[in-house]
C-alpha cells in the first residue's frame, strides 16, 4: 500500500525525532533523515503537491529513499 504525502511526511518526522532522542540532532544518521524529510516537505509545498521536482535535465526528480 501507497503511503499518502502527508503519511510519508509523518513516518520520516517520526523516524528523525527517534533518531536525534537516541543519537542527539547532530548524529550523521538524524542528519540524513533531515534531510529526507525536507525534500518531502519540498514536494509538499504549494504548488507541488502530487507532482515531482524537475532536474535541468528535465528529468523527473523522486525521492531517493524509502519512507
Amino acid at each position: 500500500m501507497k503511503l499518502s504525502i502527508d503519511e510519508q511526511i509523518e513516518k520520516m518526522r517520526e523516524r528523525m525525532s527517534g533518531s536525534a532522542a537516541e543519537k542527539g540532532r547532530v548524529h550523521p544518521d538524524t542528519v540524513r533523515l533531515s534531510r529526507q524529510l525536507d525534500e518531502l516537505l519540498n514536494l509538499y509545498s504549494p504548488g507541488n503537491e502530487g507532482r515531482h521536482e524537475r532536474n535541468l535535465s528535465g528529468k523527473t526528480k523522486k525521492p531517493f529513499f524509502d519512507v
